[in-house]
């Protein structure tokens, strides 16, 4: 049996967080060890799943840049999750980070992938924030780290020439925040991914973009026995018209000028009210 169907950037990041939810690595950590779950839309939907709590979504690309939120949430940005149960950890990150070891995960998203599997995060604060401080102690722990990131983050170049590029005090104007980028090690899990271990099946891309809010799509087509196919289209279509992002936060709406994040962030345009160049 033949199928195509199409995914917009919500209904992958749906679709991606069920996937992740239902690895048996996950699984088997949230019944006898410790999830980290670090803010971002994908890892918010996989929070709402596991324990039902959104989390607060920090920074984001939106229309006009690189944004930050514009004030507080009553949201955590990062929580543990152990014995079936959530905490905040967002100022004890550090301590949390030094607990975990194998047989724990990580799930913290990214801002960009490449073709070779490496990902890395945007930071607009000082040294990436409070989770910026603590990447490198994921990856030396020897814990799993789950990057779920969906197929329009894919960049045609190279990650580690992207975080050269990039940089939180190079530029001299920026839509937004100036960022740096911050590489992180573990497994970039796509919605080819969420695909295959939601159905081992085998999916092929053949278009992407679109219009009237299929911006980003992606079109895939999968071939296999009739059974499998069928129970890939219903939680697909379970997915259809799904915004994994739109939940009520306060953290949702974007910073302006004179926001808290005014203080550290560097070269935005918008409030220092030039363009192009400097004043």
């Amino acid at each position: 049996m033949n199928i195509q169907f199409s995914l917009t950037v919500p209904e992958g990041k749906a679709l991606m967080a069920r996937a992740v939810c239902r690895l048996p690595q996950v699984e088997k950590a949230l019944q006898s060890g410790k999830i980290l779950l670090k803010g971002g839309t994908t890892v918010s939907e996989i929070a709402h799943i596991l324990i039902g709590i959104r989390l607060r979504i920090s920074g984001r690309i939106s229309p006009r840049g690189t944004m930050a939120c514009m004030g507080d949430s009553p949201h955590p940005h990062s929580i543990l999750v152990e014995n079936g149960e959530a905490v905040n950890v967002d100022d004890v990150l550090e301590d949390v980070v030094s607990s975990m070891g194998p047989g724990d995960i990580a799930v913290i998203s990214a801002n960009a992938i490449d073709t070779e599997g490496n990902a890395a995060m945007m930071a607009g604060a000082e040294l990436g924030g409070k989770p910026g401080r603590i990447i490198s102690g994921l990856m030396a722990e020897g814990l799993e780290i789950l990057i779920p990131a969906g197929l329009e983050k894919l960049m045609p170049g190279k990650i580690a020439d992207a975080v050269r590029a990039a940089g939180r005090k190079k530029p001299d104007s920026s839509m937004g925040m100036s960022v740096g980028l911050i590489p992180i090690i573990g497994k970039v899990f796509t919605e080819l991914d969420a695909i295959r271990a939601l159905s081992g099946i085998e999916p092929v891309i053949i278009g992407r973009g679109g219009i009237q809010g299929a911006e980003g799509a992606t079109v895939f087509a999968v071939e296999g026995p009739p059974e499998q196919i069928e129970k890939l289209m219903e939680l697909i279509f379970e997915v259809k018209n799904q915004a994994a992002y739109k939940h009520e936060d306060e953290s949702l709406k974007e910073c302006r000028p004179g926001s808290p994040g005014c203080k550290t962030h560097h070269a935005c345009m918008y409030r220092r009210r030039y363009r192009w160049k400097k004043e």
